[in-house]
């Protein structure tokens, strides 16, 4: 690989597990937890404005952990991909960023789950809420910087000679 540019290079995958050839698997996990975080604020709405609010604060509880389940498996294979920039490169500093705002994503989440937990089952946490709030504000500006790598780097996107048999 030592001939390759640095663009050619954060194309490729570092291993077979980061997924084939313009078509790496942590675009389709990170669905996971984007998934599961955003139902944890809508099933928080729910208990506000719903009269049991105990099964929709039991399944905050729950969605919450699915994510940060979902979070740490998609985290592995994005580093495979983050492995894959040079360093010095805007790329690697725009990931870089995002691995970080995900990472404290995560552990807010992770906050909110212990906080939950502790409030039990019976009403909304609202301590829970707020930090959900702030993770997917948080979240939301990664994905964005996810974003910038992969359709305006093109990190793991296959290259244009490639894409265009797409379009014959």
């Amino acid at each position: 690989m030592a001939d390759q540019s640095a663009q050619q290079r954060a194309k490729q995958p570092r291993t077979a597990l980061a997924g084939p050839y313009g078509h790496p698997f942590h675009p389709i996990l990170i669905t996971v937890p984007i998934g599961a975080w955003i139902a944890v604020v809508i099933f928080d709405l729910a208990a506000i404005f719903t009269e049991d609010s105990e099964v929709f604060a039991r399944g905050a509880v729950w969605l919450t952990g699915i994510g940060i389940v979902g979070a740490l498996v998609a985290a592995i294979f994005g580093f495979l991909d983050y492995a894959q920039l040079a360093a010095g490169t805007k790329a690697k500093r725009t990931a870089t960023i995002h691995m970080a705002l995900n990472l404290l994503v995560t552990v807010l989440f992770l906050i909110a789950f212990l906080v939950r937990q502790a409030a039990g089952y019976q009403d909304l946490s609202v301590v829970g809420f707020i930090l959900s709030i702030i993770g997917l504000g948080l979240l939301s500006a990664s994905g964005y910087l996810g974003g910038m790598l992969a359709y305006h780097y093109g990190v793991r996107v296959a290259d244009e000679q490639t894409q265009s048999e797409g379009f014959r």
